[in-house]
């Protein structure tokens, strides 16, 4: 049984019912992602990424592992070399 329905415009766009919005927590701005699945086509609202994806999208290589005594050294002289006289 169908939850709703909704009219295909001229311009291809439709409405997203008010009770299909409650359901998948959709509001203005919100991205719905559609899918095949085999004779179904799915909606469903793009999740959100994870730190870890977030993580691996902007460090491809991971980061070289480095001692604490590197570390330290390393804040002191960029804390330096960002807070010289000029």
């Amino acid at each position: 049984m169908a939850i709703a329905r909704s009219r295909v415009t001229a311009q291809g766009q439709i409405s997203v019912p008010a009770a299909v919005r409650q359901k998948l927590g959709v509001g203005p701005g919100s991205t719905l992602e559609w899918d095949e699945d085999g004779e179904t086509i799915v909606v469903r609202r793009v999740g959100r990424f994870t730190s870890a994806d977030v993580h691996e999208a902007a460090f491809p290589k991971p980061p070289k592992h480095r001692t604490l005594d590197e570390l330290k050294t390393g804040l002191k002289a960029y804390t330096k070399r960002r807070h010289a006289r000029r």
